[in-house]
């Protein structure tokens, strides 16, 4: 399949029988992206300025979109999800890929680096951490709540709170992209100072991931990172609500060599409020990490 319209090519593979979207643009070292939630549709994550230097290739997650559904919703796990980010992998041919995953994305990534070091020339952990749990939970509430303190002038954010609940409560796909438009201010800085972001909210799909992101015991790889010895760039936005700086710092003390960057006008969306630092946070990285590169 192609779309011509935007240079971006869409193709489909089967995974263990499931099938598996992904859509490619640019040129250059090739980049994998994939996406958070779970359960996000992945067009929110590209990155067209990107495509100028990477050549990017973005996933649709299996349970999303275009991509097939798993038979049992118990397989919802990193592990599956790991699964089919290297039958991509093993797909494109190439001997080594760059990694960029957002959120939820970034612990796909994490133990996909864990379990398949060979097969990435660098990491890209964006507005991600090492480890959730109680902790992890609890800080990202009490952000939630202060939200309508940061953003007093805003009549729209005094309901995010309850509109957060609403989310994590949603029982179907519908209700879920609807919940989840609704409390997308959240994941910015300022989402009001940016009205080109109206299409993008207007558009944005999701789908329930029956496990809700739950693995057996919460994810946890930080007695692991020290064992990565792939070139890692940790970015994240100084007012990420959920994954900001305290989890991307402890990415950076972890893993050996690591760079870490923090936009101070961004909340988990970076790639949108700060487009021009992130592109070039990103592709100083990439071209560094490849031997050679100008």
């Amino acid at each position: 399949m192609d779309s011509t319209a935007t240079g971006m090519r869409t193709h489909e593979i089967f995974i263990d029988g499931v099938r598996q979207v992904f859509h490619v643009a640019g040129t250059g070292p090739v980049c994998v992206a994939h996406s958070g939630g779970p359960g996000i549709a992945w067009e929110y994550l590209r990155v067209p300025s990107l495509e100028q230097r990477l050549t990017m290739v973005y996933l649709e997650p299996v349970g999303t979109g275009n991509s097939g559904r798993l038979d049992d919703p118990r397989d919802y796990r990193l592990d599956a999800y790991a699964r089919f980010l290297h039958g991509v992998v093993e797909h494109l041919g190439a001997e080594k890929v760059f990694l960029l995953g957002h959120s939820h994305g970034g612990f796909v990534a994490q133990r996909y680096a864990l379990d398949h070091p060979d097969r990435v020339a660098g990491l890209i952990l964006f507005a991600t951490s090492p480890v959730t749990g109680e902790e992890f939970w609890n800080s990202a509430m009490a952000e939630v709540a202060r939200f309508p303190e940061r953003h007093p002038g805003r009549p729209e954010a005094a309901g995010m709170p309850d509109a957060f609940q609403e989310a994590l409560a949603a029982g179907t796909d519908e209700d879920y992209t609807t919940a989840l438009r609704r409390i997308l201010p959240l994941y910015f800085a300022d989402y009001w100072a940016h009205e080109e972001l109206a299409p993008m909210r207007a558009g944005l799909l999701a789908w329930i991931d029956p496990m809700r992101g739950e693995e057996p015991a919460p994810f946890d790889v930080r007695d692991a990172l020290a064992s990565i010895a792939i070139p890692t760039l940790a970015i994240t936005g100084a007012h990420d609500f959920i994954c900001g700086p305290r989890w991307s710092r402890m990415l950076h003390e972890g893993i050996p060599g690591s760079r870490l960057i923090v936009l101070p006008g961004s909340g988990h969306m970076c790639h949108l409020e700060e487009p021009e630092a992130f592109t070039l946070a990103v592709a100083d990285f990439t071209r560094a990490s490849v031997p050679g590169a100008r």
